[in-house]
């Protein structure tokens, strides 16, 4: 039975980004989709483990060999793309917060996305022990660190966890960190996961 759960937010509990939102941030920056798509990703790692917005975004310029017109509202449709919920998953979090499961939440996420989601979010985020953030820790999923961690500061042992993640790489790495770990496909499969006899 699992009684301490983890999980990751985007994917997850968290919707990634619509095609719409993607779009905005093409036009935005003025470069084209997919030379904008590889040097967004390559920069983010820093951006995830903690690096400040500016500098984010100036990387990513620096790898484009481009110059934005507008960064601040490059930053803010980047942050507006990454705060909507599955409302299915977040009544979930909520039901199993209330069988006083233990919750953490282990995340890879930018620095400038915690308060919108403590502040967009806070009501239902507040069901969860810990709040595990990679921005905030200086290291990413998959580092084993990471993990630990989050173990850490929930108070268990990893082999006390169930972690769900919807990248397989995640999914690898915390059970090498000694978690239990499965990838995420629905609601209906964390229920199952989670039922109690």
């Amino acid at each position: 039975m699992a009684d301490v759960i983890v999980f990751d937010l985007y994917g997850v509990i968290a919707r990634t980004q619509t095609e719409e939102a993607k779009r905005r941030l093409v036009e935005l920056a003025g470069v084209s989709g997919e030379r904008f798509w590889e040097a967004y990703w390559a920069c983010r790692p820093a951006y995830d483990a903690g690096q400040d917005g500016a500098a984010y975004w100036a990387a990513v310029a620096d790898h484009l060999g481009a110059r934005f017109a507008d960064v601040p509202a490059l930053r803010q449709a980047d942050l507006d793309s990454w705060c909507q919920v599955d409302e299915e998953m977040v009544g979930l979090v909520r039901e199993l917060a209330g069988q006083g499961r233990r919750l953490g939440l282990l995340s890879n996420i930018i620095e400038d996305l915690v308060p919108v989601w403590e502040t967009r979010h806070g009501s239902w985020l507040g069901g969860f022990a810990s709040l595990t953030f990679s921005c905030r820790i200086g290291v990413a999923k998959p580092d084993r660190r990471a993990y630990e961690i989050c173990a850490e500061r929930l108070g268990v042992a990893p082999s006390d966890v169930l972690f769900i993640d919807d990248n397989g790489a995640n999914v690898v790495a915390a059970r090498e960190a000694g978690m239990s770990a499965e990838l995420f496909t629905s609601a209906e499969q964390v229920r199952a996961l989670t039922k109690r006899p």
